[in-house]
């Protein structure tokens, strides 16, 4: 009778064992419902969803969201794995009770974080199943870490997430509404603007001074400075290049300023003298902007001396 008792004992135990873990299962999903998708873990189902028999996966992140521990890279990626977790909660329940995601505490589970040897957080591992269809081929069932060093973003979890899932992790990034609005406020913002800066804009006054602008930068050796790398200045602050073939960025805006002073300077004289009404103011502004002419002429030529030595000719400096 004894002998009897002890084979259905042993007959009835992968019944019992099955029993088991379809409880620690039901327990899962109802603990996976209730988070929204999350488990909230402590060491007790910690080791229930670690189960060495277990047919499902889990991710787990072991965090320490708490102010007093003052770990900002936990905040920043607790919405991500919640929002990852809340995606896969989309899924059919066939996946779905098939993977778990859950999140451990570091005040909630000191000890799991001293089992596991974890010194800092966050850190999340995908416990694969050990048992059934999903169980790995190769035999190995040892946590997977996920590597931070591809991205805190949602996204980028959830692609990594996926090849431990049944199915693909059906995430995609909310709709950035701050964008829109910015991008549609700015819009608004720049047809208001247009509306007062249109005459601006229709001026041929405005179309020539820019035009005017860019030939002069042109012709000063603008695009040869860009072209060529050169530096701004020298290492000992000069800005002048010696060479035809040399050339500093501040020659550029240097030779561009007295271009344009010359250029104003005989616009002076052939568009406005002409048409002064007074003998005298004519006379005096022909002599202010000749004077001006010779001037500028003459430090032109004197920077061309210093930049190409050898050069015998100068006006007054």
């Amino acid at each position: 009778m004894k002998s009897f008792s002890f084979i259905f004992a042993l007959l009835s135990l992968p019944f019992c064992i099955a029993n088991t873990q379809d409880a620690v299962h039901k327990q899962l999903v109802e603990l996976a419902v209730a988070g929204n998708g999350v488990i909230k873990l402590d060491p007790k189902s910690f080791d229930l969803i670690t189960s060495p028999k277990r047919n499902w996966s889990a991710a787990i992140q072991l965090t320490a969201l708490d102010k007093r521990r003052r770990c900002l890279p936990c905040n920043d990626f607790d919405p991500s794995f919640n929002a990852v977790a809340k995606a896969w909660a989309t899924t059919s329940k066939k996946n779905r009770d098939n993977h778990f995601f859950a999140t451990l505490d570091f005040d909630d589970g000191q000890v799991v974080f001293q089992k596991l040897g974890l010194t800092s957080a966050p850190v999340v591992q995908v416990y694969p199943a050990v048992e059934g269809p999903r169980a790995p081929a190769n035999g190995k069932v040892a946590p997977i870490p996920y590597d931070f060093s591809s991205g805190y973003e949602a996204s980028t979890l959830a692609e990594a997430m996926s090849r431990y899932t049944p199915v693909v992790i059906p995430y995609s990034d909310p709709i950035d509404w701050a964008r829109y609005s910015t991008f549609a406020a700015g819009l608004l913002a720049f047809t208001v603007m247009l509306r007062f800066i249109a005459p601006i804009l229709q001026s041929r006054w405005t179309w020539a001074t820019i035009s005017i602008g860019l030939s002069l930068i042109m012709t000063s050796g603008y695009m040869f400075v860009r072209i060529r790398g050169s530096p701004y200045a020298a290492q000992d602050g000069s800005w002048i290049a010696g060479g035809y073939q040399n050339q500093y960025g501040q020659e550029v805006s240097v030779i561009a300023f007295i271009y344009g002073l010359l250029a104003f300077a005989f616009l002076m004289l052939i568009m406005v003298i002409p048409y002064q009404m007074s003998p005298n103011r004519q006379r005096l502004q022909v002599y202010l902007w000749t004077g001006v002419i010779m001037i500028i002429y003459s430090i032109l030529i004197s920077i061309f001396r210093v930049k190409n030595r050898g050069y015998p000719f100068k006006l007054f400096l």
